[in-house]
């Protein structure tokens, strides 16, 4: 089974040569990585196309969507059967995409996550306290939800890969939607299609700028569990949907 790498990059000049370069050496022939650009003022695009190597396929946002719409954009235009995410400033530990992919292939699972060491800029590692994800807890899926609900730091985007069946429950993300990882975290467990791996794929960079590691305000964070709230009815409903046109 190939796979499709999906990357948001914005402004990343600074890491994302070393992480392109950590997943590469990791792929196949037939894999591709697909890179949804969202209007980068800085040589990010020239790295990129310096690498010169035909599986990556670049697409330029036209105006700046922010990460969420790029990702879903990516995730839209990934054409191989299994597809993992990436951030633009993290390091891919060898053998990850293999473990990754054997665990989707050899279980019903449709989607799969992972944990992550934490590095700082100059790569030295750090302590940084997220909770992760344990595979005791794979098929727990409303506990799963409830710790989204709480604020819980389980899942990660970066950490995770899906089959491409599962695309057909998460697309269109909704505008609304503050976290693509989430909302494909919820909707795997809305469908009991979840696989928690204790094992450490990646190397993920802290360099105070991570969009998904800024801590927040306790209002922003109110409103975070209002949105997730709505996150849960709609893929319900996007569930019952998809059931119907099945039967």
């Amino acid at each position: 089974m190939s796979i499709s790498v999906c990357l948001a990059s914005y402004n990343g000049a600074k890491f994302i040569e070393l992480q392109l370069e950590s997943i590469i050496k990791q792929l196949h022939h037939d894999d591709e990585i697909i890179i949804v650009d969202d209007c980068s003022s800085d040589n990010t695009l020239e790295i990129i196309m310096s690498i010169n190597d035909e599986r990556v396929k670049i697409f330029l946002n036209e105006i700046n969507r922010g990460h969420v719409f790029s990702f879903g954009r990516s995730i839209s235009l990934a054409t191989k059967d299994i597809i993992f995410m990436s951030d633009q400033d993290d390091i891919w530990i060898d053998g990850r995409v293999a473990l990754m992919k054997s665990k989707l292939v050899n279980s019903d699972a449709m989607l799969v996550s992972t944990n992550s060491n934490f590095v700082d800029s100059k790569g030295g590692k750090i302590d940084f306290n997220i909770d992760g994800v344990d595979s005791k807890f794979s098929d727990k899926n409303l506990s799963n939800i409830i710790d989204i609900l709480k604020g819980k730091e389980n899942y990660y985007g970066c950490a995770m890969a899906l089959k491409k069946e599962l695309k057909a429950l998460i697309l269109p993300i909704p505008d609304y939607v503050e976290s693509h990882d989430l909302w494909i975290a919820t909707a795997a467990n809305i469908i009991k299609s979840n696989l928690h791996c204790d094992e450490v794929t990646l190397n993920r960079r802290v360099h105070g700028a991570n969009a998904s590691i800024v801590k927040r305000k306790l209002y922003l964070k109110l409103w975070s569990r209002i949105i997730f709230l709505r996150s849960i009815l709609q893929l319900f409903f996007r569930k019952l949907s998809i059931k119907r046109k099945d039967e």
